[in-house]
């Protein structure tokens, strides 16, 4: 469903002039090594299964992986988890521990 919003946004997007594609620099690829190897967005399940990945996630929210409904919700993501538990998955926490995970190597 996310991704035929996100057709339609794009495709509603009016394309540039051709003088400008053309004067514009092309932007400069990020390096892969840039991209976390976990964030948000990775299955809980993921980050648990790697020990460092783990810790870090138990350092901000040790109650995630020891819950006990763990089981049922093992498969989504803090983002996607954030829509039953707003009131423990506050901004301020998902961005602890998005910095958190993104600091695992």
């Amino acid at each position: 469903m996310k991704t035929l919003l996100l057709a339609v946004a794009l495709s509603a997007l009016p394309l540039a002039p051709a003088s400008f594609a053309q004067d514009a620099a092309p932007a400069p690829a990020a390096p892969a090594a840039a991209a976390a190897k976990y964030n948000l967005d990775t299955p809980i399940q993921d980050i648990v299964a790697n020990p460092a990945a783990k810790a870090a996630l138990d350092g901000v929210l040790p109650e995630v992986s020891t819950h006990e409904s763990y089981e049922m919700f093992k498969t989504m993501s803090l983002n996607q988890l954030k829509t039953y538990a707003a009131d423990k998955l506050t901004p301020e926490v998902l961005a602890k521990t998005e910095a958190a995970l993104a600091a695992v190597k």
